[in-house]
């Protein structure tokens, strides 16, 4: 099994942005942490940043008949990309979406989400286990 995992803008600033929001553990760190779970589930995954987009954008078309499963943490383009929404609806491949915090109990702007209008299941306020949540998800319904 291959699964994308993207991670939107600012997630690069883990451990420096807001620490006691998304806690002192880097980017790195999430990376690392991502991988080793794929690893226990033998899951094959490609990991990508951006703070674009239409990178994102991209990233997400090229994963048409490449992967068989997208774990996607938009960050702040949750609230405002219907672009990466369209994107995700193209390519039709089954995904989770999933945030480290609580977007529920964070500003009013943060509790829409337009990637939950295509994602089959979405995960918040779980950390960097959410991550490993959404692996699960994908490896036992893909």
């Amino acid at each position: 099994m291959r699964v994308l995992v993207i991670n939107g803008p600012n997630l690069n600033m883990l451990g420096i942005r807001e620490p006691a929001v998304y806690g002192r553990r880097t980017f790195s760190d999430l990376e690392e942490y991502i991988r080793s779970e794929a690893n226990k589930l033998n899951i094959e995954v490609s990991l990508y940043q951006s703070n674009h987009e239409g990178d994102l954008v991209d990233k997400i078309q090229e994963a048409l008949n490449q992967y068989d499963g997208i774990l996607i943490n938009p960050a702040a383009y949750t609230h405002t990309s219907v672009a990466i929404l369209d994107a995700l609806k193209a390519v039709q491949l089954p995904t989770v979406e999933v945030h480290l915090s609580d977007i529920n109990e964070r500003e009013p702007f943060r509790r829409f989400s337009y990637v939950s209008l295509y994602a089959q299941k979405t995960i918040y306020g779980k950390g960097f286990e959410g991550y490993a949540e959404g692996l699960t998800w994908l490896k036992e319904n893909c």
